[in-house]
């Protein structure tokens, strides 16, 4: 089964979400539901995706930083399970790398800020890929009479548990990635300051975002 039809699907399964979702519902919560659908298949090309993809960097962009995915934003009631179930072809047991596993957590309703039904197994990994990168300074220059190189930095690393809980930590500069910082090298102009975020999709396709501000 190619990667592109997967993502022409998943397309297709946001629209019918959002077609099949009660009005006031949808305005409140489909965002979080599509962000989950598209993450999961790669971000596909539609509108729907291109707007979730954008709450999703938006939410990072200061001020104030928050959790790209809010998966408990994504509540659906067992009567308004059945529309969406009814589109969903039988690629999700043909492909080993689509669980209908995949499918149950987003259609499950989810609340006290995680996910109500098991999502630690390892079909859910895209979830807990996301990592968030808060660089709030870094710097790496000269300082002192005797031009000593001098590193300082407060990072923040915001990662999500095994049922979809979000939380922030401490991180070190040797931990961050290189496209969150480029270079560590001792130089007058080598400083840091931006919010990025990255992910991999179900396939462990990875990419990411960063933000200077």
């Amino acid at each position: 089964m190619s990667l592109k039809i997967i993502r022409n699907w998943f397309g297709g399964l946001v629209l019918a979400f959002l077609s099949s979702t009660a009005p006031q519902a949808a305005k409140a919560y489909q965002v979080d539901c599509a962000i989950l659908l598209c993450l999961a298949g790669g971000w596909p090309a539609s509108a729907e995706c291109a707007h979730a993809r954008a709450v999703f960097i938006r939410r990072i962009t200061p001020w104030p930083i928050e959790p790209p995915l809010q998966i408990w934003r994504c509540p659906m009631g067992v009567a308004d399970r059945a529309p969406l179930q009814s589109t969903a072809p039988e690629l999700w047991q043909a492909n080993n790398q689509v669980r209908m596993d995949v499918a149950k957590v987003i259609l499950a309703q989810v609340a006290e800020g995680h996910a109500d039904v098991d999502i630690s197994g390892l079909e859910f990994d895209f979830v807990r890929s996301i990592r968030v990168w808060d660089v709030r300074h870094y710097s790496h220059r000269e300082r002192g009479r005797d031009d000593d190189c001098s590193e300082s930095h407060n990072i923040r690393l915001g990662t999500y548990g095994s049922q979809g809980e979000f939380g922030w930590q401490r991180s070190r500069p040797a931990a961050a990635p290189l496209w969150v910082l480029p270079s560590r090298r001792c130089f007058s102009s080598n400083w840091r300051r931006g919010v990025g975020v990255e992910w991999e999709d179900h396939e462990g396709n990875h990419g990411y975002e960063w933000v200077a501000y």
